[in-house]
């Protein structure tokens, strides 16, 4: 992205203070975690249908404990890099509505980031598979029962064949829908039904913006698309800003 197409994107945010966010493992990567679908990524090493479906939860808890196991231990060495941090900053002066993100991780919220609608939910959270009561991560990866059925614990993130958290999903259309501007951050955008937000944010009138490694099957639509690092990309954007607000 040209610094003219910085600056007119820097424009249209400080114009509206409405843009939303909408990050995929992307963002993630630049922190060190590994992406889902990219050659080295995790679905290229192990068979997601073995390992991250309700049946592999119920039928092989073996091997799904030991999955999500070696998730947490990789994400709990993980922080937050310089675009969580560029963002959470944006929010905090009022020019980000809230970010939308796939990624379970939940860096953007240890960035500082206050409006965050986790689609996918977050490895953060420890739920009992019977009652549903609240755990904690530590009981999860000792295999600890739940305090108050015995039942199995399970870590709070959607699995293939669920469906995603209804309130989250309602916020973020209502975002999208309402966005001024609307941002895509390191997603492949190929993940139905969230791939549809940046298109319901364009059809509303949204300054769209795409920085992704890869082209998108949504490239044709956006106002600007970009290649670059998130990184490099949200500190050029906030230089920019920077300069109009």
């Amino acid at each position: 992205m040209s610094g003219e197409a910085i600056g007119k994107l820097a424009k249209k945010m400080t114009e509206t203070r409405n843009t939303v966010v909408f990050t995929g493992a992307g963002m993630s990567t630049e922190s060190g975690l590994s992406d889902f679908r990219s050659k080295d990524g995790i679905w290229n090493v192990e068979d997601p249908m073995e390992l991250a479906t309700t049946g592999a939860m119920k039928e092989n808890y073996d091997k799904f404990h030991a999955f999500y196991s070696r998730r947490f231990e990789l994400m709990s060495g993980a922080s937050p890099n310089i675009g969580h941090e560029i963002l959470a900053k944006l929010e905090s002066l009022g020019l980000i509505r809230c970010v939308i993100t796939q990624n379970i991780d939940g860096l953007h919220a240890v960035a500082g980031s206050k409006a965050v609608h986790e689609l996918h939910g977050s490895v953060g959270s420890v739920r009992c598979m019977e009652c549903k009561k609240p755990s904690t991560k530590a009981d999860f990866i000792t295999r600890k029962p739940c305090g108050v059925c015995g039942g199995k614990l399970r870590p709070g993130v959607v699995l293939f064949g669920e469906n995603l958290p209804e309130k989250v999903l309602d916020a973020s259309w209502k975002a999208s829908e309402a966005a001024g501007v609307f941002i895509v951050l390191g997603s492949s955008l190929q993940v139905s039904p969230a791939n549809q937000m940046p298109a319901i944010a364009k059809r509303s009138g949204a300054f769209v913006a795409i920085c992704n490694r890869d082209v998108t099957p949504l490239d044709y639509l956006a106002d600007y698309c970009t290649n670059d690092g998130i990184g490099d990309f949200l500190t050029k954007l906030e230089k920019e800003i920077d300069v109009q607000v």
